[in-house]
């Protein structure tokens, strides 16, 4: 396991956390979150007041012993915002900067490999200004690859580019970490992103860890309202809580009855929060011959359709809930077979499975 300890003042920070080895994982937050801090930290280019950051079992910092292994003891490669070439090198040459330890020739053919390996190997001779973002993007990652780390850290490694290039460049980095099986732990503030690349994935705010674990997971089911907040689930809304059986937890909305899979079993001090995805609300026709199985049955009515080229959001207002708008994303075909607009009247479908409590 990667595992990260940090605590210190300025920048703020308090987390602790543990990555698994030989996968991608992605430390997700705002700007001023700390994600930087903490790539920075774990490669040993910022020594936090407090500390403990070991891969697998191998110590690279721990305050309480007085121990810090300096960066260039590290076994790690770290791409920068700004990707760092010098600007004076070719791109052969940049690479070949991190492979001072070989002999010279050794040097330019292992070079050369790395450039290979990132598909640019026909770049060899250019200088950074002869390369397009996505190629310096490239040369970089060769140069972190050169020394044949064990961990790769990566810092905002797409912000830089423009949509089709971060497309392209998202799915070599996948291919490569899958062909090199390597460690690698990104920072991004998109979440689509992170989505997309990560098997585990770190929600930071304010330097503190909001909450952590597999990609999948964590999109279905965050645990508190601020981890739901940074994920963009556009459904947050409150309920008091009714009681519980063995069939889930009963909510009162307003004047409506919900129920949810999972949740506290005894009542709780304050009012409830819960969420549901947009994808999981679903509209439901009259007359469905398997109502019964598509949870609770609420009438509503619409009071905002935004279509978005693929997509359409919908929002509607359940009869006797209070007022709360919630929302569901539909294709545009959905929206014109149902002949939706603002004031119509309809029925959703809200399942125990899919309502998330948080704390």
């Amino acid at each position: 396991m990667l595992s990260i300890f940090l605590e210190h003042d300025l920048p703020s920070l308090g987390v602790d956390f543990q990555l698994p080895i030989g996968t991608l994982s992605a430390i997700v937050g705002p700007s001023g979150s700390g994600k930087t801090s903490v790539l920075r930290a774990v490669a040993g280019l910022l020594n936090t007041e407090r500390s403990r950051v070991s891969f697998d079992k191998d110590i690279w910092a721990d305050t309480g012993a007085r121990y810090f292994r300096p960066a260039y003891q590290r076994p790690l490669g770290f791409v920068s915002q700004t990707f760092g070439l010098f600007p004076h090198l070719t791109a052969v040459e940049n690479v070949e900067a991190a492979l001072t330890h070989l002999r010279r020739r050794e040097r330019s053919r292992e070079a050369q490999n790395c450039l290979d390996i990132v598909g640019i190997g026909g770049l060899a001779d250019r200088r950074p200004n002869e390369l397009s973002g996505g190629q310096s993007q490239r040369v970089a990652m060769a140069r972190a690859l050169a020394r044949k780390p064990r961990l790769l850290l990566l810092d905002e490694p797409f912000s830089a580019l423009d949509h089709s290039t971060r497309k392209r460049l998202r799915v070599e980095l996948k291919r490569l970490q899958d062909a090199l099986a390597m460690t690698v732990l990104f920072v991004t503030h998109d979440l689509d992103e992170a989505a997309e690349l990560s098997e585990t994935l770190v929600l930071l705010r304010r330097g503190k860890l909001i909450q952590q674990g597999p990609t999948r997971e964590l999109l279905r089911r965050p645990s508190t309202v601020e981890a739901a907040r940074l994920m963009n689930f556009a459904n947050l809304a409150k309920a008091e809580w009714a009681g519980s059986d063995a069939s889930g937890i009963t909510l009162r909305w307003g004047d409506v009855l919900l129920t949810a899979a999972e949740g506290p079993k005894s009542r709780p001090d304050d009012t409830i929060h819960w969420t549901i995805r947009t994808s999981d609300v679903f509209l439901v026709k009259d007359n469905h011959p398997n109502e019964s199985r598509l949870g609770t049955i609420l009438p509503a009515k619409v009071v905002e359709v935004i279509e978005m080229g693929s997509s359409a959001l919908v929002s509607v207002i359940v009869n006797n809930s209070g007022g709360e708008v919630l929302r569901l994303q539909l294709r545009p075909g959905a929206l014109h077979r149902h002949h939706l607009s603002k004031g119509s009247p309809v029925r959703i479908a809200l399942h125990a499975q899919a309502i998330v409590l948080l704390n």
